[in-house]
């Protein structure tokens, strides 16, 4: 869509999603399961409905962590829970974190249910060709409350959108570190905490920060060039054209309402505090402010 529908609706259901990973709810479902740690229990949730697969796979979907950051969570996170127990546990827990977060009442309202059955729509219709976790994600069973069926349709979408945004960048051949570098640069995420969160050390940061520099995209001061801006900005207009189809199926007028009906839920959680300071997912949050 011309009128920068895709990207709109991203930053509205990105902060919805993150609560899998930043909501209390979510934490406590990852101890429950016996998952060790905050990393396990990332990989557990995130990856379930893939199944049981090596930790290759994941580091492959995943794109930006180090493998082993992936293979010290997998595959024991699955000796203390089979994929389609955790599956179970995160729908609960983010049933339960979105009915605390934006209260029972608007849970229970026909626009909370408008919105999931719209969002629901919408991930149907997403092409997930070549697309792994949103695929995997939209094999998954429709649920029957407003609030799980929501967080499940918002987060096939937005995996959807993860899956397109590997892919510009292995077409670009922008790899894990480098694409990190670059979002850095760009003032979208704070370099060291992705750094140490996706755990590369400084010497793979180093070495991605001199290629890039020998490629006419990053300056001396650690700036991006006009020739690595232009390269941000062409990521990021190519996952935005690759994010379309959803909302192209839905159509402008119910693809703006839906967008409606997000705002004032990205902006809760967004003044909850729950999302970590450093923006890992690189929201461009002046361009969706938060109102008063």
């Amino acid at each position: 869509m011309a009128d920068g529908m895709a990207r709109a609706l991203w930053e509205r259901y990105e902060p919805v999603h993150d609560l899998v990973y930043f909501a209390p709810e979510a934490h406590r479902a990852a101890d429950g399961l016996g998952m060790r740690g905050y990393w396990m229990g990332y990989f557990a949730l995130r990856a379930a409905p893939l199944g049981a697969v090596p930790p290759a796979v994941v580091t492959s979907c995943f794109y930006v962590f180090h493998p082993v950051r992936v293979t010290r969570a997998l595959p024991d996170a699955w000796r203390y829970a089979a994929p389609a127990d955790v599956l179970a546990a995160r729908e609960e827990a983010m049933n339960a974190a979105m009915t605390r977060l934006f209260e029972a009442d608007a849970v229970d309202s026909a626009d909370f249910a408008e919105a999931a059955d719209l969002a629901w729509e919408a991930a149907t219709a997403a092409d997930t060709t070549g697309r792994v976790l949103a695929a995997a994600n939209q094999a998954l069973e429709r649920p029957e409350r407003p609030a799980a069926r929501l967080w499940q349709a918002l987060t096939t979408l937005r995996e959807h959108r993860g899956d397109s945004h590997v892919a510009v960048l292995v077409s670009l051949g922008l790899g894990p570190v480098e694409a990190m570098v670059l979002k850095a640069a760009g003032g979208e995420s704070d370099g060291a905490f992705l750094r140490t969160t996706r755990k590369w050390g400084e010497a793979d940061w180093d070495a991605a920060v001199a290629r890039l520099r020998a490629s006419g995209r990053l300056a001396a001061d650690g700036s991006l060039t006009p020739a690595g801006a232009a390269v941000r900005a062409e990521a990021e207009a190519l996952t935005d054209a690759a994010a379309e189809g959803p909302w192209t199926a839905l159509g402008a007028e119910r693809t703006g309402r839906l967008a409606g009906l997000l705002e004032p839920l990205a902006e809760t959680v967004l003044r909850s505090g729950l999302l970590p300071p450093g923006n890992p997912v690189g929201l461009p949050r002046a361009s969706h402010p938060v109102a008063g």
